[in-house]
């Protein structure tokens, strides 16, 4: 008998949509009361690799990024997968700031691979996503939702927040390239960075200055992405980061 999708996480169904920064609310993220007010802790989502990389350098840079986000009491969002990078920043910030500091969001389609293993294999009845070791998992029907649902919970968390790319694929150069656009067209406001552990980022860096040198990226833009050199460097540049001239002045609140 197969197993169903509500056996190991909380399923989704329907398309949520992004709407503007300002009529979005999230889901995660810790809050904190000052004077009577309840205030939205930072999220940051980020975005990597379900593999471990030819090189134990980027393992480790998933290690110092959730010890970073914990020091700085940072909730992760992240794409759900528990193997590869994924899976050791998700364990490592359970690890130091408990279940409630992750949050992964996992199309059902690619459980079997950021995963580990097929929900749909007999074999595997039964079996759960550990809570304890890799936090509260959501398995959403695709992957619009999965990356309209992780950007809300960035956009409505609080200052520092944001988005980061480490070690990854052709996924997280996609997801990266998206939230850059939406920063430049005025979509959301929070920072996006590259963490670029040993030259793996060092391409995209170059392709934005010639892109900056023939015309095709503004030179006022050119800081919407930021490189960071370490996982420190990371929390920084997400806390002090301060969106491009360049950045559009669209109105997303219109319809039709």
């Amino acid at each position: 008998m197969a197993t169903s999708q509500s056996q190991f996480a909380t399923p989704v169904t329907g398309t949520p949509t992004l709407s503007p920064t300002k009529h979005l609310s999230g889901t995660n993220g810790t809050s904190t009361t000052l004077n009577g007010v309840k205030k939205q802790g930072p999220v940051v989502c980020v975005f990597c690799g379900a593999k471990d990389g030819s090189s134990p350098v980027h393992l480790a840079a998933a290690r110092d990024l959730a010890d970073a986000f914990h020091k700085n009491n940072i909730n992760l969002v992240y794409g759900g997968g528990t193997v590869g990078i994924m899976g050791e920043l998700a364990k490592t910030l359970v690890s130091l700031s408990g279940p409630e500091s992750v949050h992964g969001i996992i199309p059902a389609a690619l459980m079997r691979y950021e995963q580990g293993w097929d929900a749909s294999d007999p074999d595997n009845a039964g079996k759960a996503i550990d809570e304890k070791i890799f936090g509260r998992t959501t398995v959403v029907p695709d992957m619009h939702t999965r990356k309209q649902m992780m950007a809300k919970e960035v956009i409505s968390g609080g200052p520092g927040g944001g988005f980061v790319a480490l070690s990854g694929g052709y996924g997280t150069m996609e997801e990266l390239m998206e939230v850059t656009t939406w920063n430049q067209l005025g979509i959301h406001d929070k920072g996006v960075v590259v963490f670029n552990v040993e030259g793996y980022w060092d391409g995209l860096i170059s392709w934005v200055k010639t892109a900056v040198n023939q015309g095709f990226i503004a030179s006022n833009n050119a800081n919407i992405l930021v490189e960071a050199l370490t996982a420190n460097d990371v929390v920084s540049f997400l806390k002090n980061y301060k969106n491009a001239e360049g950045r559009f002045d669209l109105d997303w609140t219109k319809e039709g």
